[in-house]
């Protein structure tokens, strides 16, 4: 076992693209537990914050290396990128989101002393930490955020309504560093240690199972029905002039066919200006709200005219609510670095322009705290595609919600493993906040989940369909409502606080590297 502390970085580059198991399709949610203790071990007797940090960059690499490959596939196949520049994006942006575990591994060290329990309870605030950093920073790139993999049958998952995702985080990362001090404790045959480090991992396991037990929402009303409409339009087709009577008459014919109160449909279900949709199709929507007693909700593009200084219109991605309900909107807020937003747009947009071919890219901002839509007799919090990835963000409008709608096209993405991760993701948004999710995507994973994470139905990947379940609105506030991220950001700091406090008493030195 002591030979083995200086293994090189390749153990952790491999413990880290093993994660990747961890999440949907494959939910090995077991895996963390076990490739973050291999990392916090390695830096448990890292001799230096530097080689830690190296450990860490490896580590990352590996996770998002082969987590998130799948961007390629957006950016190549349906952006046109030249291959080489591609690969290359890819590349940058797996670098960056690597140098978050860097840091946590820099500070684990920094805090903790060499082959010292402190070291590895530091190194669980220091992850933690780092990973609510990687999705704020620059906007933000919370995918594959290690508590994802718990949702929604992990031991660990009742931490979620409580403090939300990075509570979750925390607690599978507390657990990987007790079965890293376990290794030391067993080179060192101490018994006595090894039942504590036992006792306090059952603990961790414990808590979660009880409060997965606990009802933090009620239900309220009747029961909802609801259509959730998958178009599975192709991404190639989706855009073009030419097809876009079929693509009315595709979802005109699935509308009509639908039995829901709620009927949702995708994402940019209308890849156009609302003033470019024929009236006859926008009346037969709300015909068929009105004959109903509900709404429809359609995906399509909207424009207000340019601020005081700017020439072009602003251009928002909106849920439109057509039907018995007044006209209402929902513009997207969370937008996409490089594809929906460009940062330094003047500069920066003629290059995207000339090598990736993003329809409607440089949009505008919708509000940060939008009210939820007053739809079908229910409050409805909406967000658009990669915006139910940041649950703090969500609060607002899910406390005054009593149901959730995400609508999304991973089309974007083809057959790869990223649709499954999205699908996780607002299972954990259901999770955190007592509120059943609602997703209508354009070609899958179209799902409705219930308040526990947990699938009530879905449509086959790929199809084209309409999910008909029923569903009823949720009140209440969990935990994580009323609180958001600040629990788990204080535990992981007050983790490395404590880690360090506990080195300067007993007269240890932090690295000078």
């Amino acid at each position: 076992m002591t030979a083995g502390r200086a293994l090189p970085p390749l153990l952790a580059l491999a413990a880290g693209a093993a994660t990747v198991f961890a999440f949907e399709p494959f939910h090995l949610g077991i895996l963390p537990f076990a490739t973050l203790a291999v990392l916090f071990w390695q830096w448990q007797y890292a001799p230096t914050a530097r080689s830690a940090a190296w450990l860490g960059f490896a580590f990352g690499v590996g996770v998002f290396g082969a987590g998130v490959s799948w961007l390629y596939v957006a950016i190549r196949t349906f952006g046109g990128m030249p291959a080489p520049l591609a690969a290359l994006a890819i590349g940058c942006l797996v670098v960056y989101l690597a140098l978050w575990p860097a840091a946590a591994g820099w500070v684990a060290v920094r805090a903790g002393a060499q082959g010292s329990f402190t070291r590895v309870v530091a190194a669980a605030g220091a992850f933690t930490l780092a990973e609510w950093l990687r999705g704020t920073v620059f906007t933000g790139f919370p995918w594959l955020t290690t508590g994802y993999a718990q949702v929604p049958d992990g031991a660990l998952a009742g931490f979620a309504p409580v403090g939300g995702v990075y509570l979750v985080s925390l607690a599978v990362a507390l657990v990987a560093a007790l079965i890293a001090e376990t290794f030391g404790a067993i080179e060192r045959a101490a018994q006595r240690e090894l039942a504590l480090l036992a006792r306090a991992a059952a603990a961790l396991f414990v808590a979660g199972a009880a409060l997965r037990t606990v009802a933090w929402t009620h239900p309220q009303g009747a029961p909802l029905a609801v259509s959730l409409v998958q178009g599975n339009v192709p991404e190639d087709d989706k855009f073009d002039p030419g097809l876009r009577k079929a693509t009315f008459d595709r979802y005109l014919s699935l509308v009509a066919t639908s039995r829901g109160r709620l009927v949702v449909l995708p994402e940019s279900s209308f890849p156009m200006f609302s003033d470019e949709i024929p009236d006859d199709v926008l009346l037969s929507l709300i015909r068929t709200g009105i004959a109903r007693d509900g709404d429809v909700l359609a995906g399509m593009f909207t424009a207000l005219p340019p601020l005081s200084g700017q020439r072009e219109p602003r251009v928002y991605n909106t849920v439109v609510a057509l039907g018995a309900s007044e006209l209402q909107f929902y513009r997207k807020h969370h937008l996409v670095p490089f594809g929906e937003a460009i940062p330094f747009a003047s500069v920066v947009q003629p290059l995207m322009d000339s090598v990736l071919a993003i329809p409607l890219a440089g949009q505008a901002r919708g509000g940060a705290s939008q009210p939820p839509l007053t739809v079908a007799g229910h409050r409805v919090a909406v967000g658009i595609c990669y915006e139910d990835a940041f649950g703090g963000e969500m609060i607002a409008s899910a406390r005054r919600a009593d149901l959730l709608v995400n609508v999304t096209n991973d089309a974007w993405y083809g057959h790869s493993i990223a649709a499954r991760q999205h699908n996780q993701i607002a299972a954990t948004r259901a999770l955190e906040s007592g509120r059943p999710m609602l997703r209508a995507t354009n070609t899958g994973i179209t799902s409705a989940i219930g308040v526990d994470g947990r699938v009530i139905a879905e449509l086959p990947w790929f199809t084209t369909g309409v999910l008909e379940v029923s569903v009823r609105g949720y009140v209440g506030d969990t935990p994580y409502l009323r609180i958001g991220d600040i629990l788990a950001l204080a535990l992981a700091a007050l983790l490395i606080v404590g880690a360090g406090a506990a080195r300067i008493r007993r007269g240890g030195r932090a690295p000078t590297r």
